[in-house]
């Protein structure tokens, strides 16, 4: 059976209930670099969003957990994105919103959990991930877990007029 649960933490959907947390992480500006975000998100967007968070992966074409440590706190969010099925892949993407969770292993098992997920509950083949090459912490993360670094989009994002590279990590399923 797969489990969302792990030593420290786990997965788990989002609930109405995440409102704040997911305006307080979506509107954090430290990580819109890594999210993709040029503006703000309302809280009755948000609501929108959480109001049809229930769509099946199939249909979405995404799927979005909250990370929670092991006292129930959410402490940051883990995507499936730009799911495709027809050619089993998805990409992957996790944030852990404040500094004092980072580092603790907290990203670590969600990725594995989640990958396990991937793998073995969507028979995916394969997960890639887009990475800021000057994201140390993640850059470390991908290649602990096995990640391949199969490319880098120089210059890829602006970000206070300076341009960073994007790497690219792939992890196949064999």
């Amino acid at each position: 059976m797969l489990s969302l649960k792990g030593k420290i933490g786990y997965l788990r959907a989002l609930e109405p209930d995440d409102l704040d947390f997911l305006y307080e992480v979506e509107n954090n500006t430290g990580i819109w670099e890594i999210s993709g975000t040029t503006a703000p998100y309302s809280k009755h967007l948000l609501q929108l969003y959480l109001e049809n968070a229930h769509k099946d992966i199939y249909e979405a074409k995404q799927l979005r957990l909250c990370i929670c440590n092991s006292s129930d706190k959410a402490v940051g969010l883990i995507d499936l994105f730009d799911f495709d099925p027809h050619n089993h892949r998805a990409g992957i993407g996790i944030v852990i919103l404040e500094e004092k969770d980072r580092n603790r292993g907290l990203g670590l098992e969600a990725l594995q959990l989640l990958e396990n997920y991937a793998f073995n509950g969507l028979h995916l083949r394969q997960l890639y991930a887009n990475v800021l090459s000057d994201n140390e912490a993640s850059v470390h993360l991908f290649k602990k877990l096995g990640y391949s670094l199969v490319g880098e989009k120089k210059d890829w994002v602006l970000q206070n007029n300076e341009y960073k590279g994007e790497i690219l990590f792939q992890k196949i399923n064999k």
